[in-house]
């Protein structure tokens, strides 16, 4: 239970800090509802709980592979924010103000799973974690890394929650005119994580 904890503790606070995936969550519910934002940080959440389970388990020729493809993964991902920045961008209130259904939930995991699973040094910041609090792959540590994985998921997933339920509860005091503000601001970071990105490489 104490590495379940401390494995909450660390995706809450992974998750937590504002960047492309957190601008994605807060525009998608405020444009189509907490069930959008929640489906968003979930794609998030499932990314950090597979890093997660590739640095407790040891696959280390997984990680070697993701370390040393990090170029194409970042550039992937620098390349999908300039799209969805522009799209973001142009979208009208009048289309994303459209409830999610379907189609569009899947595309908003499967979004911020590519998002996330684009930034392959993340897992040495959990290969980094797991060693520090002394959770391995074999022996009476198995559990522990198990639950470690399952504390990261918990974590990362109540922050979600807790960001859409907050921006759901606000949604009703944006109008047609400041969602388009918001859309294009929110276009303009998405992006501007994206050259930052490209730059980087």
């Amino acid at each position: 239970m104490l590495f379940l904890l401390k494995g909450i503790i660390f995706g809450f606070s992974i998750a937590a800090p504002v960047g492309p995936i957190g601008i994605l969550c807060i525009r998608r519910t405020l444009a189509k509802g907490a069930a959008a934002g929640i489906i968003s940080g979930l794609g998030a959440a499932t990314a950090d709980a597979l890093y997660g389970l590739i640095a407790a388990l040891g696959i280390s020729a997984a990680a070697v592979f993701l370390v040393d493809h990090q170029i194409y993964l970042r550039l992937i991902g620098g390349m999908f924010l300039l799209y969805l920045g522009y799209k973001t961008f142009k979208s009208r209130p009048a289309e994303v103000t459209a409830s999610a259904r379907g189609g569009s939930l899947l595309g908003a995991y499967a979004s911020t799973l590519l998002l996330t699973i684009t930034n392959p040094l993340t897992i040495m910041s959990f290969a980094a974690v797991f060693a520090a609090l002394g959770a391995g792959a074999t022996g009476e540590n198995s559990m522990s890394s198990f639950m470690l994985v399952v504390g990261v998921f918990i974590g990362s997933m109540l922050w979600w929650l807790i960001l859409s339920g907050i921006i759901s509860l606000l949604r009703h005091k944006f109008n047609p005119r400041r969602l388009k503000w918001i859309n294009q601001l929110s276009g303009l970071i998405i992006a501007g994580f994206g050259i930052v990105s490209l730059i980087s490489l």
